[in-house]
C-alpha cells in the first residue's frame, strides 16, 4: 500500500512538473511570437519613415522625379496615396508577382513585402486596368486600410487619392469596393481589359458592396469609355481566400 501511494505521489509530481514545463514553454513561445511580431511591424515602420523622406523630393506640383528612388532599385514604378489612410507607399514591379511579396524596396527579406504592380501590367500605367497588391497588416500598415472601404460611411467620405509616376500625376477617384475570391479572373487577370473596361464596369455594378457612379461618368452623365482603372487588393477574411478590392478611376493631371 505504501509503495502504491509513493508511486502515485511520484506520478502526480511528475505530471505537475510536465504541466509547469509545458506552460513555461508556451509562455516563452508566446513571448517570442509577440516580440517577433513587434519586430516585423517595427521594421515596416522604420522603412516607411526612411522612404517617406524621399517622397518630398518627388514633387507633385511639377513633373515627378523618381531619381533617388530609382537609385535604390530600378523596379520603382510609382508612388500611391489614398487620402485619410495610412496608404502612402512607393510601388514596385518585379519580374513575377512573387518578386516583392516578401521583399522590401531595398531588396531585403521582409514579411511585410512591398506594394507592387502586377507583373503583367505596363510599368508606365498606360493600361486600361492596373492592379496593385499589398499585405493586410494591423494598424493600417501596407494595404491594411483597404479594408476600411468595406464600411459604407468611410467609403462615402473618403474617395480621393494620388498616383505619381515618373513625369506624370494621376488624381484617383474611388469607384467601388468589392470582396471577391482570389481566383476571380475579372479582378486578378489584368490582361482581360486591354481593349476596354466596359466588362469590368459591368462586373463591378453587379458585385460591388458600394459604388460611386459619379467617378466613372462623363459630363453628359454616361459612362466614360476612356477610363483607366487602378485596383488595390489585399487579404480579407469573409471566406477562404477572400480579397478586398478597391477600384479607383485614374484622372491624368495636366502639368
Amino acid at each position: 500500500m505504501k509503495i502504491s501511494k509513493y508511486i502515485l505521489k511520484a506520478a502526480n509530481t511528475l505530471v505537475s512538473y510536465v504541466v509547469i514545463l509545458s506552460l513555461c514553454i508556451a509562455g516563452v513561445y508566446a513571448g517570442y511570437a509577440l516580440w517577433d511580431n513587434n519586430r516585423v511591424y517595427a521594421t515596416v515602420d522604420d522603412a516607411q519613415v526612411d522612404i517617406l523622406k524621399l517622397k518630398s523630393k518627388i514633387g507633385q506640383d511639377q513633373r515627378p522625379s523618381f531619381d533617388e528612388l530609382l537609385a535604390i532599385t530600378p523596379d520603382v514604378v510609382g508612388w500611391v496615396t489614398l487620402d485619410n489612410t495610412n496608404i502612402d507607399y512607393p510601388v514596385l514591379q518585379g519580374e513575377t508577382n512573387l518578386s516583392y511579396i516578401n521583399t522590401n524596396i531595398y531588396g531585403e527579406f521582409s514579411l511585410a513585402g512591398s506594394i507592387f504592380l502586377d507583373s503583367r501590367n505596363d510599368r508606365n500605367f498606360e493600361d486600361n486596368y492596373s492592379l496593385l497588391y499589398g499585405h493586410s497588416m494591423s494598424n493600417g500598415r501596407m494595404f491594411g486600410d483597404i479594408n476600411l472601404y468595406k464600411e459604407e460611411d468611410f467609403f462615402k467620405e473618403n474617395q480621393t487619392g494620388t498616383l505619381l509616376v515618373p513625369d506624370k500625376v494621376y488624381k484617383l477617384k474611388v469607384y467601388a469596393t468589392l470582396v471577391v475570391p482570389s481566383s476571380e479572373d475579372e479582378i486578378f487577370n489584368p490582361t482581360l481589359w486591354q481593349d476596354g473596361i466596359e466588362g469590368l464596369i459591368k462586373y463591378a455594378d453587379n458585385n460591388a458592396l458600394y459604388l460611386n457612379n459619379a467617378a466613372i461618368e462623363n459630363t453628359n452623365g454616361s459612362v466614360d469609355k476612356e477610363l483607366q482603372i487602378l485596383a488595390f487588393t489585399t487579404c480579407s477574411y469573409e471566406f477562404t481566400d477572400a480579397r478586398t478590392v478597391v477600384l479607383a478611376v485614374m484622372e491624368p493631371v495636366n502639368l
